[in-house]
């Protein structure tokens, strides 16, 4: 037996409000941006400032082979910007918003 309590224009709204197919597989993509300590860490850093691998890896406290494999999953999210001077590849947030997610959930934490 079918218990069905809502009223229809609270169903249309929970079916319209609730993301399915492309919207939901990129949402997915999104929050795995946040899923891992080493990328958490780097966009807090890059929220202060664009930086190149040496100077992430130096300040972070990590392997640059760490940091290079993380942005380039960052940049294949396109959570990350580059930018070449030279030789040196310097690394962006793409969009403060990734930051302000970031602070939402420090906030949710209560911290």
């Amino acid at each position: 037996m079918e218990c069905m309590l809502l009223d229809k224009r609270t169903q249309s709204l929970v079916n319209d409000y609730v993301p399915t197919g492309e919207i939901l597989d990129e949402l997915v993509c999104f929050f795995t941006i946040f899923s891992d300590y080493t990328r958490l860490k780097m966009i807090s850093a890059l929220a202060i400032s664009e930086m190149c691998v040496s100077d992430l890896a130096r300040i972070l406290k990590l392997n640059q082979t760490t940091v290079s494999h993380q942005l380039r999953l960052l940049k294949n999210l396109n959570a990350v910007t580059t930018k070449r001077q030279g030789k040196v590849v310097f690394y962006a947030l793409r969009n403060e918003m990734l930051n302000d997610v970031l602070l939402k959930g420090v906030e949710f934490l209560g911290y």
